[in-house]
């Protein structure tokens, strides 16, 4: 019978959590933002990400039909975990099994609301559906080879005639506990959703992990961060695009200079609204490569950074509190691939359920 739910899904464990209406600070998951998970160009892209620092581990695996999951795409996240902590700090039960309209998911993230955006949603569950990700986070000094996709399952919810009443979904544990640990989640400027280049909103979220509101900013040599992308383009155009960016000053809340040092090119990030630590997370360090540290973090990366490479040791710069650190000590960093040059359902609702190919 249509509208009846698998006894397999999910959905028929958890209590659902209707999504909030109004305005909601945008909040986002600091993992996420510290390492690549994403994809950052528009262009399909089915090549894994294979990235290791230090101990830390995260593969990101396509299926070739839909590509994987974009940096756009994590917008869906973005929007998810400000629904949240939105919920929590009203005092209001929260679920990983979301319901919500199309128009209020849109609108939260920026984007139009007509019928071209909401087809492109659709894509964007998909995608986060079928990416596939295995990572080390959050699991302790051994691999636990568990994997998860960004959405464990989703549903369009829709009239006969074909009118959209409502879609659900359901988030992973993996991201979900990441979230209710307020110690993991950001405050993000709602301007970010406005940046139109995955690069620039990448370098954003960056700057935010680690510059956040420290009066001195945060420092990255180039080729580290190169390799911290995980992106497929070669070196000389990463570089190039961050030149560009430079140019541009995009990013909300910071100011982006390029540096030298040891022949090495470095990129400032220093906010521009408040010195306070972020979120009383961030703690300054007396060092240069990263906020004032005297060595600066190295990926070790050939010039197109597409091969599997070990790493000279370098000191951390990164030494937030009761958060996962960033091992930019004694790491390696593998990133593989080929170059790119692209750089509640009414009374007559019909359920259709997407599935992974």
């Amino acid at each position: 019978m249509a509208g009846e739910r698998p006894t397999t899904s999910e959905r028929a464990t958890l209590d659902p959590f209707d999504a909030l209406a109004g305005d909601v600070p945008p909040r986002d998951q600091r993992d996420l933002m510290e390492r690549p998970f994403f994809s950052l160009a528009k262009a399909k892209r089915v090549t894994p990400i294979l990235y290791q620092a230090g101990a830390t581990q995260v593969q990101v695996y396509a299926v070739p039909e839909h590509g994987m999951a974009t940096i756009w795409d994590a917008d869906v996240l973005i929007w998810a975990a400000s629904q949240i902590l939105a919920a929590q700090h009203r005092g209001l039960p929260t679920s990983r099994f979301f319901r919500f309209t199309p128009y209020q998911l849109l609108i939260a993230i920026g984007r139009a609301t007509g019928n071209r955006e909401y087809h492109l949603l659709k894509g964007a569950l998909t995608r986060l559906q079928s990416t596939v990700i295995r990572t080390t986070i959050r699991h302790g000094e051994h691999w636990r080879r568990q994997q998860f996709s960004w959405i464990n399952e989703w549903e369009e919810l829709t009239t006969r005639v074909g009118r959209c009443e409502g879609m659900e979904f359901v988030l992973p544990e993996w991201f979900h506990q990441g979230v209710l640990d307020r110690r993991l989640v950001l405050a993000i400027d709602p301007a970010y959703f406005a940046l139109s280049g995955g690069i620039e909103r990448w370098l954003y979220r960056v700057a935010r992990k680690h510059a956040g509101r420290q009066r001195d900013g945060w420092r990255f040599e180039l080729r580290h961060l190169h390799a911290k992308s995980a992106s497929l383009a070669r070196f000389s155009d990463f570089a190039l695009d961050i030149r560009r960016i430079v140019a541009r000053q995009p990013p909300p809340g910071y100011l982006l200079a390029l540096e030298r040092h040891d022949g090495r090119e470095l990129i400032l990030m220093r906010p521009t609204l408040s010195t306070d630590p972020v979120d009383k997370l961030c703690n300054p360090s007396p060092a240069i490569g990263t906020s004032g540290a005297t060595d600066i973090g190295i990926s070790g990366a050939s010039l197109s950074g597409l091969r599997a490479h070990r790493l000279p040791p370098s000191r951390s710069p990164n030494n937030e509190s009761g958060a996962p650190k960033d091992s930019k000590s004694d790491s390696k960093f593998f990133v593989v691939g080929k170059a790119s040059r692209a750089g509640k359902p009414g009374r007559h609702s019909v359920r259709r359920r997407e599935r992974t190919p």
